[in-house]
């Protein structure tokens, strides 16, 4: 019965198992992505979503209406079609993240070209369910670049193997054109051309031949013809090489310290080694051990895997030693991950041969390399959205080893060190296997664990838009919709509105653009309440959208639960309220706070307050609103909830203002253990709204 079923499965093509592998991956992670409700690695999910609209509706590549370049051509060029084919944005946001799930199970086919070269058929089917099992395929749901760029750069891995395995100029044509493809995708990939570079002398050095490197002058020249060209076209327009970089020019200006990068990129290695459980690293030196006795073809693997993670790894840590250093970003290196997978099968091909001492090495080397990393420095909120390698592990927060990062690592990897050093060679495939069904259970936490990417989704939609639906202002507006923000709520109020809303146009901000902001256009207002921009303008749209500090001349059309407020304006733009005494971009309050309304007949003041459960456990704090010098309403705010507080107000020469007094305060850093914050903090203003005499 088992050779029957082995016969038949035989008898099966490779590309209909190939295609079986990509549909069933492009099924599970579309199914996966249907429930991401939203966005939450901002910006750089809202910059690609505005390019491809933008793409899509008028053939430019346009930031909130501000034609741009040097972010990714191809990636937004993706999307495009979703929004050809519906206007409403949560519809084409469903179509983009089906589309993601797509494209990027199609590195399913490189991973199988890169292995059938080693392996054999049956391993090489393998290292196709290794590329779409890794738990890296949970950006699927996310409008980030690396759906695209990960099947991308194992095309240029492939390519590359392949110029490696005979460097004829047809082959080399083929290369660049995959370099150009990564790069128009991410500017990463120029990095790639240094691997190029390197590979040749890797695989020399893999061979224990110098003479191996003769076949590639012509490589050298090629490049070194395209650099003179690149070099003298940015002189000739006036512009330096880091230009090349686009949107990330400032990554190539300024200095980098060099022990900080070089400790950065230690640290990328072994979060890298981690990523793919060690076991690649130790077999990689077993092979390398072999060296000039390795068949051609896994040689040239090697040499390629080489040059692109000793490259890919040392880019990426200096830029996060100088840009990012609260992360190891996996993000952007777990292409690497079916290189070293396929390593891992070549061996196999070849045996599995196991000499005592470069297995001690390599173990050694693994074993130390992912217990050296420094876990508790890495383990937070950026590793939500950067690397993915560290959530299963915070996860398990509650159930490590001996309460240690480190020993649960340890312990683990030893256990898969002992697989390679003792399995019988007749078992060894279940090395792989193992690691299958290793990335599949780690999968689970990185998807739909309390840090993985669909809590990330909820949590920054709760903060965004919450108790209405996504495109609430596309329904109720009938215009284009200017966006103030005073730093008071949320950044994700403004991205996520404008990510579900089409209607959102121009963004105003009163103090600071939100981060990452781009094309945002600050604002004052004069003595009237007149909001106007630099050059004196008044904003004159006719519907606006603003948080419970700001309250213009125009009707409210509808509110959400987070005090966002849809108003259509009569009249241009004007601030007629103004609240003072909360920490600037907060709405913490200290001992006091005030408002104060302009062209005000009187009514009542609602505010919604809230207070903190861990910095004001079992205390009750009291808020004492006064009108004119005299005390006119008073509430006790709870640790937990929310509540709201009404004020009955009076106007006096047509202004009306009302004082808060805020006891007790209290200091973070006096109360909490962990805090730094030196700040004494009240109570939490979240909403002022006013509403006018019957």
């Amino acid at each position: 019965m088992v050779e029957t079923l082995r016969g038949r499965a035989a008898r099966v093509p490779d590309w209909a198992w190939l295609a079986a592998i990509v549909t069933a991956s492009a099924l599970v992670r579309g199914w996966l992505a249907r429930g991401m409700p939203a966005p939450f690695i901002f910006v750089d999910e809202l910059i690609y979503w505005e390019l491809a609209r933008s793409l899509a509706e008028n053939g430019t590549y346009s930031i909130r209406d501000v034609q741009t370049s040097g972010y990714s051509l191809l990636y937004p060029a993706l999307l495009a079609p979703a929004h050809w084919v519906t206007d409403a944005l949560p519809s084409a946001y469903g179509l983009a993240k089906a589309l993601n799930a797509l494209v990027m199970s199609l590195a399913a086919v490189p991973a199988w070209l890169l292995a059938r070269r080693v392996a054999g058929r049956a391993l090489a089917l393998l290292a196709a369910a290794l590329a779409v099992a890794l738990p890296s395929l949970a950006y699927t749901a996310t409008l980030v670049s690396e759906n695209l760029f990960y099947p991308l750069a194992l095309v240029f891995a492939w390519t590359l193997v392949r110029v490696l395995e005979r460097p004829s100029w047809g082959r080399l044509g083929i290369l660049a054109l995959a370099l150009a493809a990564a790069y128009a995708t991410r500017s990463q990939a120029l990095g790639f051309v240094v691997a190029l570079l390197l590979a040749p002398l890797c695989l020399a050095s893999i061979g224990r031949e110098r003479r191996l490197l003769r076949p590639f002058a012509p490589l050298y020249g090629v490049v070194a013809g395209l650099a003179v060209l690149v070099v003298g076209a940015q002189l000739a327009r006036g512009q330096s090489l880091a230009a090349l970089l686009g949107a990330y020019s400032v990554v190539g200006e300024g200095g980098y310290d060099l022990g900080s990068a070089l400790r950065f990129w230690l640290w990328h290695v072994e979060e890298l080694t981690l990523y793919v459980a060690v076991v690649p690293v130790v077999v990689l030196v077993v092979l390398l051990a072999r060296g000039p006795r390795l068949p051609e073809r896994l040689r040239e693997h090697l040499a390629a895997t080489i040059a692109l993670v000793l490259t890919s790894t040392a880019v990426v840590g200096a830029f996060a030693s100088r840009f990012a250093s609260d992360r190891v970003q996996d993000r952007y290196l777990f292409f690497c991950a079916p290189l070293l997978l396929v390593v891992v099968l070549g061996w196999i091909a070849i045996g599995a041969p196991r000499p005592v001492v470069p297995l001690a090495v390599g173990s050694v080397l693994g074993l130390a390399l992912v217990t050296a990393f420094p876990y508790t420095r890495f383990i937070g909120e950026p590793a939500k959205s950067d690397t993915f390698g560290l959530i299963p592990l915070w996860t398990a927060n509650q159930h490590l080893l001996g309460g240690s990062y480190r020993a649960t690592v340890l312990v683990v990897a030893l256990a898969l060190v002992a697989l390679v050093a003792f399995l019988p060679a007749t078992r060894i495939v279940a090395v792989p296997l193992v690691l299958l069904g290793l990335f599949v259970v780690l999968s689970r936490p990185v998807w739909s664990g309390p840090h993985g990417v669909l809590r990330s989704g909820e949590g920054a939609l709760f903060q965004g838009i919450r108790g209405v639906e996504r495109d609430w202002l596309d329904t109720r507006a009938s215009g284009e919709i200017a966006v103030l923000w005073t730093g008071r709520a949320d950044r994700f109020t403004v991205n996520m509105n404008e990510f579900f809303n089409a209607r959102v146009g121009q963004v105003y901000y009163a103090s600071a653009p939100t981060p990452g902001g781009f094309g945002e256009l600050p604002i004052t207002v004069d003595a009237k309440g007149l909001v106007r921009t630099a050059d004196g303008k008044t904003v004159d749209d006719s519907y606006a959208l603003l948080d419970g500090s700001v309250t213009p001349d125009g009707v409210a059309l509808a509110r959400d639960d987070l005090g966002i407020t849809l108003w259509r304006l009569d009249g241009p733009l004007a601030s007629l309220t103004r609240v003072r005494g909360l920490y600037l971009g907060d709405t913490w309050s200290g001992s006091w706070a005030s408002w104060r309304r302009l062209r005000c007949t009187g009514g009542d003041l609602r505010v919604r307050m809230h207070s903190d459960p861990t910095l004001f456990a079992g205390r009750l704090t009291r808020v004492l609103a006064s009108v004119g010098g005299r005390p006119v309403a008073r509430i006790a705010v709870p640790p937990e909830g929310s509540v709201t507080l009404p004020v009955p107000l009076t106007p006096e020469n047509g202004m009306c203002t009302v004082r808060f007094s805020i006891e007790p305060t209290l200091v973070p850093e006096d109360v909490l253990p962990d805090s730094t914050d030196t700040r004494a903090l009240g109570v939490h203003f979240d909403e002022f709204v006013h509403d006018e005499p019957a």
